[in-house]
């Protein structure tokens, strides 16, 4: 076997799978299976076909997943730094499928660091609706806010809260949930050899303790007629079926829902829960709910190209909401209203994790933290933010702009939300970044530029990867660029001042043009190394 795993974990698979145990033993000595998943908010499949320059192998469960072969390196091309596809583990592709999320709708990711199913419920999404995307550790939340960005998410809201405390402020208000929940991930020995050195820490009577509660505020936090889906990325029956079958004992108003009959999806095994009933002789679910779980799904890595994977399927019961009316739907479909309220608490980049500011920290979104004031000394005032703002985006943009501009640490989003939604929530990014206000005028956010498309901005470089020069503008690099490849729309074909840089068609960040030399504006955090 290629992987060391503990002892006292093998030996309680042989029990549990019996016959099938030397067939899982052997998957051990199996290559790890590698995946990328399209990301539509960007290109089509179809499209992304054409241009990729990866052998790709569909991934049976997700219509935009696909095997990449080992050797290839994914993350060493422009087309990842434009955020076009996400690399991501095969079987980690399925919760998002079965969650069943339409454009308009309100999501919630509740455990989604580093961002992988977040970005995949984000182009479900369209840009429509609401997504609110938490982690409660503040150090992973980093990366969650980075790929939100770096996939071109306009209506995302970003937590770094407790999902007790997610819950008071949004009482039955998603309409669906997402619980990649923590657990003792048994699944990923084959991946991550450091979980298997973690097994014996993160015991499975920890982690159920944290996935009830999890699964109690999720149930809170639900709509009626709304749907959560509830995965692990462990075998142990502890922490699935056992959990799923606690939960129905204590929610009668859900029901779940069987999984379809996808390639590779084994059905749960309440047999395992029998057998616990029976070692255990006081077990915490009916024996009712426990026949039940049968309808939950396993992916087991000698059944598939994958890792290990468990998965339910949560319905409530009631008659679904309307989302016709009321104000946050016309935010999300882009409506304007001005909202007063405090300012939403906001995690400083160096601050400890479960500590805030009561003052909010602007970040800059380059990879630095904003230092709070304008280099003259004057901190720009609500008006002229927005107003600068407008002005920018009238100048540069021609996209419909969703939500509502929001005032947050000296920075303007564009929110889904209105403030009051956030107050007092440690908030790490309350939407759609555009900018601050720099020495009188505006300056625009990475963010701004990954979320745009080259149709949606009045100036344009197109830059090529075959003959390097893309990878030179992620390196940093300045670079001389006639007036004649500025792209111009709208502004009486003047190509002086900021541009979107693109790659084949793909924003990649912006640059400042000037007398045939191209600034670089590419986030020094960000840059190809």
């Amino acid at each position: 076997m290629a992987v060391h795993v503990p002892m006292a974990f093998l030996e309680k698979m042989q029990q549990l799978l019996g016959s099938d145990y030397s067939a899982y033993l052997s998957s051990y000595d199996n290559p790890r299976y590698a995946g990328i998943r399209v990301n539509t908010l960007k290109i089509s499949v179809e499209s992304f076909l054409r241009l990729s320059p990866f052998e790709l192998k569909p991934v049976p469960w997700c219509p935009t997943g696909f095997y990449v072969q080992e050797g290839q390196k994914p993350g060493k091309h422009p087309y990842y730094h434009a955020g076009l596809y996400y690399i991501q583990e095969p079987s980690a592709m399925a919760p998002v499928e079965m969650l069943d999320v339409s454009p308009g709708q309100r999501v919630l990711d509740l455990c989604a660091a580093p961002g992988g199913k977040t970005t995949q419920i984000a182009a479900k999404l369209q840009g429509e609706g609401v997504l609110v995307a938490n982690d409660i550790h503040a150090d992973r939340t980093k990366a969650l806010a980075k790929n939100v960005e770096l996939y071109g998410v306009r209506n995302a809201v970003v937590l770094n809260e407790s999902p007790e405390r997610i819950a008071d402020a949004f009482p039955a208000y998603f309409d669906k949930i997402l619980i990649d929940a923590p657990c003792s991930g048994e699944g990923m020995f084959r991946k991550d050899e450091d979980m298997a050195r973690q097994w014996e820490v993160h015991s499975t009577s920890k982690c159920t303790v944290m996935q009830k509660d999890i699964l109690k505020s999720a149930a809170a936090m639900l709509a009626s007629g709304g749907r959560i889906v509830y995965s692990t990325c462990t075998f142990a029956p502890e922490e699935n079926e056992a959990v799923i079958a606690w939960f129905l004992d204590r929610h009668p108003d859900f029901e779940l829902v069987p999984l379809p009959k996808e390639p590779g999806f084994s059905p749960g095994r309440p047999e395992w829960l029998y057998r616990l009933n029976a070692e255990g002789g006081d077990a915490a679910f009916s024996s009712e709910s426990a026949s039940l779980t049968a309808q939950c799904g396993r992916l087991w890595p000698h059944q598939v190209e994958g890792e290990g994977h468990f998965l339910a399927v949560l319905q409530h019961k009631g008659p679904a909401v309307s989302r016709d009316n009321g104000a946050e739907g016309q935010l999300a479909r882009g409506g304007q209203m001005s909202v007063r309220g405090r300012e939403p608490q906001q995690t400083s980049p160096g601050s400890k994790p479960g500590k805030t500011n009561r003052r909010p920290v602007g970040h800059s979104h380059t990879g630095k933290a904003s230092k709070g004031r304008e280099s003259a000394g004057k901190v720009p005032g609500e008006r002229e933010l927005l107003d600068c703002w407008k002005q920018f985006a009238s100048e540069h943009v021609t996209a419909k702009l969703p939500g509502q501009p929001l005032l947050f640490g000296g920075h303007v989003y564009q929110s889904p939300l209105p403030k009051e939604r956030l107050a007092g929530l440690k908030t790490v990014r309350p939407g759609w970044y555009a900018g601050t206000v720099k020495n009188g005028r505006f300056a625009p956010g990475h963010p701004l530029a990954t979320a745009l498309s080259a149709g949606e901005a009045n100036r344009v470089l197109n830059l090529s990867q075959e003959n390097g020069e893309a990878v030179r503008y992620l390196k940093g690099e300045t670079l001389n660029v006639p007036a004649s490849r500025i792209e111009c729309r709208g502004i009486q074909g003047f190509p002086k001042g900021y541009v979107l840089v693109c790659v084949d068609g793909v924003s990649l960040g912006w640059g400042k043009w000037i007398d045939g030399m191209l600034k670089n504006e590419y986030p020094a955090g960000w840059r190809w190394t």
